[in-house]
Protein backbone atom coordinates (compact mmCIF):
# COMPACT_ATOMS: atom_id res chain seq x y z
CA UNK A 1 0.00 0.00 0.00
CA UNK A 2 0.96 3.49 -0.46
CA UNK A 3 1.87 5.68 2.37
CA UNK A 4 -0.18 8.76 3.15
CA UNK A 5 2.01 11.66 3.81
CA UNK A 6 0.35 14.50 5.78
CA UNK A 7 2.30 17.63 6.52
CA UNK A 8 1.42 19.63 9.58
CA UNK A 9 0.71 23.32 9.23
CA UNK A 10 3.70 25.32 10.35
CA UNK A 11 3.64 28.88 11.71
CA UNK A 12 6.27 31.55 11.06
CA UNK A 13 6.16 32.30 14.81
CA UNK A 14 8.27 29.65 16.44
CA UNK A 15 9.13 31.10 19.85
CA UNK A 16 7.26 33.03 22.55
CA UNK A 17 9.59 36.00 21.95
CA UNK A 18 8.48 36.22 18.32
CA UNK A 19 4.84 36.04 19.44
CA UNK A 20 5.29 38.97 21.82
CA UNK A 21 7.01 41.04 19.10
CA UNK A 22 4.18 40.40 16.62
CA UNK A 23 1.48 41.32 19.17
CA UNK A 24 3.28 44.56 20.15
CA UNK A 25 3.84 45.50 16.48
CA UNK A 26 0.19 44.88 15.64
CA UNK A 27 -0.78 47.34 18.39
CA UNK A 28 1.92 49.98 17.94
CA UNK A 29 1.82 50.35 14.14
CA UNK A 30 -1.89 51.35 13.92
CA UNK A 31 -1.56 53.63 16.95
CA UNK A 32 1.46 55.36 15.38
CA UNK A 33 -0.41 55.83 12.09
CA UNK A 34 -3.44 57.27 13.91
CA UNK A 35 -1.26 59.73 15.87
CA UNK A 36 0.54 60.87 12.70
CA UNK A 37 -2.76 61.41 10.85
CA UNK A 38 -4.23 63.38 13.75
CA UNK A 39 -1.13 65.60 13.86
CA UNK A 40 -1.38 66.19 10.13
CA UNK A 41 -5.05 67.14 10.32
CA UNK A 42 -4.78 69.39 13.36
CA UNK A 43 -1.61 71.28 12.44
CA UNK A 44 -2.05 71.34 8.68
CA UNK A 45 0.61 71.33 6.01
CA UNK A 46 2.76 74.37 5.31
CA UNK A 47 1.91 74.88 1.64
CA UNK A 48 3.75 78.19 1.29
CA UNK A 49 6.92 76.41 0.24
CA UNK A 50 5.28 74.06 -2.23
CA UNK A 51 2.48 76.25 -3.57
CA UNK A 52 3.14 80.00 -3.98
CA UNK A 53 -0.57 80.62 -4.63
CA UNK A 54 -1.25 79.72 -1.00
CA UNK A 55 1.33 82.10 0.49
CA UNK A 56 0.08 84.71 2.92
CA UNK A 57 0.76 87.52 0.43
CA UNK A 58 -1.12 85.77 -2.39
CA UNK A 59 -4.12 85.04 -0.18
CA UNK A 60 -4.18 88.64 1.07
CA UNK A 61 -4.07 89.91 -2.53
CA UNK A 62 -7.07 87.75 -3.44
CA UNK A 63 -9.00 88.94 -0.40
CA UNK A 64 -8.25 92.61 -1.08
CA UNK A 65 -11.38 94.74 -1.53
CA UNK A 66 -12.45 95.52 -5.10
CA UNK A 67 -12.49 99.27 -4.57
CA UNK A 68 -10.79 101.68 -2.28
CA UNK A 69 -11.23 105.27 -1.28
CA UNK A 70 -8.48 107.72 -2.07
CA UNK A 71 -8.39 111.07 -0.38
CA UNK A 72 -6.59 113.62 -2.51
CA UNK A 73 -5.92 117.29 -2.19
CA UNK A 74 -7.92 119.15 -4.86
CA UNK A 75 -5.31 121.91 -4.81
CA UNK A 76 -2.43 119.51 -5.46
CA UNK A 77 -0.75 119.92 -8.84
CA UNK A 78 -1.83 117.40 -11.49
CA UNK A 79 1.00 115.18 -12.66
CA UNK A 80 0.82 114.59 -16.40
CA UNK A 81 2.36 111.34 -17.61
CA UNK A 82 5.06 111.29 -20.25
CA UNK A 83 4.54 109.55 -23.57
CA UNK A 84 6.76 106.65 -22.51
CA UNK A 85 4.80 106.18 -19.27
CA UNK A 86 1.48 106.05 -21.16
CA UNK A 87 2.86 103.66 -23.79
CA UNK A 88 4.33 101.37 -21.12
CA UNK A 89 1.15 101.30 -19.04
CA UNK A 90 -1.61 101.37 -21.67
CA UNK A 91 -0.62 101.44 -25.34
CA UNK A 92 2.10 98.80 -25.14
CA UNK A 93 -0.48 96.10 -24.48
CA UNK A 94 -1.37 96.06 -28.18
CA UNK A 95 1.33 98.10 -29.90
CA UNK A 96 4.28 96.13 -28.46
CA UNK A 97 3.16 92.88 -30.09
CA UNK A 98 0.88 94.10 -32.89
CA UNK A 99 -2.31 92.61 -31.43
CA UNK A 100 -5.44 93.19 -33.58
CA UNK A 101 -3.35 94.72 -36.41
CA UNK A 102 -2.04 97.53 -34.20
CA UNK A 103 1.13 99.04 -35.70
CA UNK A 104 4.07 97.78 -33.64
CA UNK A 105 6.12 100.34 -31.79
CA UNK A 106 9.26 100.99 -33.84
CA UNK A 107 7.91 99.43 -37.07
CA UNK A 108 8.88 102.06 -39.67
CA UNK A 109 6.82 100.41 -42.42
CA UNK A 110 3.57 100.38 -40.44
CA UNK A 111 4.07 103.84 -38.93
CA UNK A 112 5.34 105.48 -42.15
CA UNK A 113 1.84 105.97 -43.59
CA UNK A 114 0.50 107.13 -40.23
CA UNK A 115 3.30 109.64 -39.60
CA UNK A 116 2.45 111.41 -42.85
CA UNK A 117 -1.00 112.21 -41.41
CA UNK A 118 0.58 114.41 -38.73
CA UNK A 119 0.48 114.45 -34.95
CA UNK A 120 -2.87 116.31 -34.55
CA UNK A 121 -4.68 113.84 -36.83
CA UNK A 122 -3.11 110.79 -35.13
CA UNK A 123 -3.97 112.21 -31.72
CA UNK A 124 -7.62 112.68 -32.71
CA UNK A 125 -7.74 109.08 -33.92
CA UNK A 126 -6.34 107.93 -30.57
CA UNK A 127 -8.88 110.06 -28.67
CA UNK A 128 -11.90 108.84 -30.68
CA UNK A 129 -10.65 105.32 -31.37
CA UNK A 130 -9.94 103.83 -34.78
CA UNK A 131 -10.53 100.35 -36.23
CA UNK A 132 -9.94 97.86 -33.38
CA UNK A 133 -8.53 100.47 -31.01
CA UNK A 134 -11.02 101.74 -28.42
CA UNK A 135 -11.32 105.44 -27.60
CA UNK A 136 -8.40 106.68 -25.49
CA UNK A 137 -6.75 103.29 -25.86
CA UNK A 138 -9.33 101.84 -23.48
CA UNK A 139 -8.32 104.09 -20.58
CA UNK A 140 -10.83 106.95 -20.13
CA UNK A 141 -8.61 108.55 -17.46
CA UNK A 142 -5.98 109.60 -20.01
CA UNK A 143 -6.00 113.29 -20.87
CA UNK A 144 -5.67 114.62 -24.41
CA UNK A 145 -2.12 115.80 -23.64
CA UNK A 146 -1.12 112.37 -22.34
CA UNK A 147 -2.53 110.71 -25.45
CA UNK A 148 -0.73 113.18 -27.72
CA UNK A 149 2.50 112.48 -25.85
CA UNK A 150 2.01 108.72 -26.27
CA UNK A 151 1.32 109.08 -30.00
CA UNK A 152 4.39 111.29 -30.43
CA UNK A 153 6.53 108.83 -28.49
CA UNK A 154 5.42 105.82 -30.57
CA UNK A 155 5.72 107.71 -33.86
CA UNK A 156 9.20 108.95 -32.92
CA UNK A 157 10.24 105.35 -32.24
CA UNK A 158 9.43 104.64 -35.90
CA UNK A 159 11.37 107.60 -37.29
CA UNK A 160 9.05 110.60 -36.90
CA UNK A 161 10.33 113.85 -35.45
CA UNK A 162 7.26 114.96 -33.49
CA UNK A 163 7.74 117.20 -30.49
CA UNK A 164 6.07 115.85 -27.38
CA UNK A 165 3.33 118.35 -26.41
CA UNK A 166 3.87 120.38 -23.28
CA UNK A 167 1.35 120.17 -20.47
CA UNK A 168 -0.81 123.22 -19.95
CA UNK A 169 0.33 125.20 -16.92
CA UNK A 170 -1.64 124.30 -13.85
CA UNK A 171 -4.02 126.94 -12.59
CA UNK A 172 -3.00 128.48 -9.30
CA UNK A 173 -5.17 127.37 -6.41
CA UNK A 174 -7.76 129.90 -5.33
CA UNK A 175 -6.82 131.84 -2.22
CA UNK A 176 -9.21 131.71 0.67
CA UNK A 177 -10.31 134.98 2.24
Amino acid sequence: MSEVHVEAHSSPIKTPKQLIIVILASLLVPITIIVMLSQLLTTGVNTNKTNPAMSDAAVAARLKPVGQIEVTDPNAPVVVKTGKQVVDSVCGTCHASGVLSAPKTGDKGAWGKLISRGLPNLTQSAIKGIRNMPARGGNPDLTDIELARAVAYMANQAGANFKEPEAAPAAAPAKKK
